[in-house]
């Protein structure tokens, strides 16, 4: 009976050494039966894989510049050895050619990066472990999974590869001629690959585009004198003395905020602010992208683009926001700022000119206002606010109030 029972661990123990170690040959006939070819051509890929020494042979199936490689070997062995001209040999080649125009093209056809088995060797990441901050690292490898070298700290190995394993992490990357991206998955292991410490991690469909840096907003109510701007070129070092439209600040960031005003708005003209911030005198130069006007209120919501302010108050705002942000937010713009500088080392992204744009024109307040008091056109959009139109007593409150405004959505 013991014979027996220890025969039969044996044998499992044996049964399950093997299936370790053919787990890769398995998966790659596996995927290339899948992919069309043929047990001989499989065996040749497989091959080509070995004398490679490809870490994952199953990137020959997904990665256009690995496939690229075996084309090339395939071709220069045909010639070698005298087999170019064969069918076999032919019809070998043009199938790879197929293939490869078949990824190539489906990469292509979709909206941007659609999975990360798209990304190429040598592609520069950024990684967030919560907690821990931002860290730096580069694919060196892509197939059945991720290797990328154990990520660094300011050029500093601050955490052992194995004490990345099973961590969910943050990754964020710009793909030069693209766009930037972020995705979250874990790290399924850590060992050396040519030679360097890496970790492994888990291939992932679901990648969003990482959009141009948004400054972070912060809630405030503070409130603020707002200007039109009728000249073309603004003195951006001028301070107004006398009153303008009184209005409050919803939330701010340092290149823009929401403003709520009495009265009806208009997007698309230039205006300027003025207000403090612990006792500092902010100026913000800027256009209204957008409103929301609530019709019952007489109020309007100003979504304001700030496209010119001094350094000095510009750094007061962020002052001012980064006071209670968490450190996993501050995080988040560390990497998209990274990332985004990629994107402007490669030129894919262009310095923005930080003037008021062309589009909006210099605003003529007599004109505006003769229009407002005839036009029928839709008031979220296209009637100014002016002093016929301003809600005094909303405005009176705004100034009178320590909560002002009701607050009822502006829908």
């Amino acid at each position: 009976m013991f014979l027996v029972l220890f025969i039969t661990v044996v044998c499992i123990f044996l049964f399950i050494r093997i299936l370790i170690l053919f787990q890769t040959p398995i998966q790659f006939f596996s995927t290339g039966q899948d992919k069309g070819f043929k047990f001989s051509e499989i065996i040749l890929l497989w091959k080509l894989a070995k004398e490679a020494e490809l870490e994952e042979p199953l990137s020959l199936y997904v990665s256009v510049p690995t496939l690229n490689m075996a084309i090339s070997k395939i071709v220069m062995d045909a010639k070698a050895n005298g087999s170019e001209s064969l069918d076999s040999t032919q019809n070998f080649i043009s199938k790879l050619y197929e293939y490869r125009t078949k990824i190539d093209l489906e990469h292509e056809n979709k909206k941007g990066l659609e999975s990360t088995k798209y990304l190429e060797k040598g592609q520069r990441l950024r990684i967030i472990l919560k907690g821990k901050g931002v860290f730096a690292s580069e694919i060196l490898s892509v197939g059945y999974e991720l290797i990328i070298r154990v990520p660094l700290q300011k050029n500093v190995k601050v955490i052992e590869g194995s004490d990345w394993v099973t961590h969910d992490v943050s990754v964020y990357l710009w793909r030069k001629g693209d766009a930037g991206y972020v995705f979250d998955t874990r790290v399924t292991n850590s060992g050396v690959f040519q030679g360097q410490s890496v970790i492994y991690l888990a291939h992932t469909n679901q990648l969003e585009r990482a959009q141009k840096r948004k400054s972070v907003r912060a809630e405030c109510q503070i409130y603020a004198q707002l200007y039109f701007l009728a000249d073309e070129i603004p003195d951006y070092d001028a301070v107004e003395i006398e009153d303008g439209y009184k209005c409050l600040l919803e939330d701010i960031s340092e290149d823009g905020a929401m403003i709520r005003i009495g009265g009806k708005g208009k997007q698309n003209i230039k205006i300027k602010l003025q207000f403090d911030i612990d006792e500092r005198l902010i100026i913000m130069f800027g256009i209204v992208r957008a409103v929301e006007y609530n019709q019952e209120l007489n109020q309007s919501r100003l979504h304001f683009e700030c496209l010119h302010i001094e350094k000095e108050m510009k750094n007061k705002i962020l002052e001012f926001i980064y006071r209670d942000l968490s450190e996993e937010k501050k995080d988040e713009l560390t990497a998209l700022a990274e990332v985004e500088q990629e994107g402007l080392e490669s030129g894919d992204i262009k310095e923005g000119d930080a003037e008021l744009p062309a589009s909006a024109e210099p605003l003529n307040p007599e004109e505006i206002l003769d229009e407002a008091a005839d036009s029928e056109e839709p008031v979220d959009s296209s009637i100014l606010f002016s002093e016929e139109n301003v809600d005094e007593k909303a405005a009176e409150e705004m100034a009178s109030l320590e909560i002002p405004f009701e607050s009822r959505s502006l829908e």
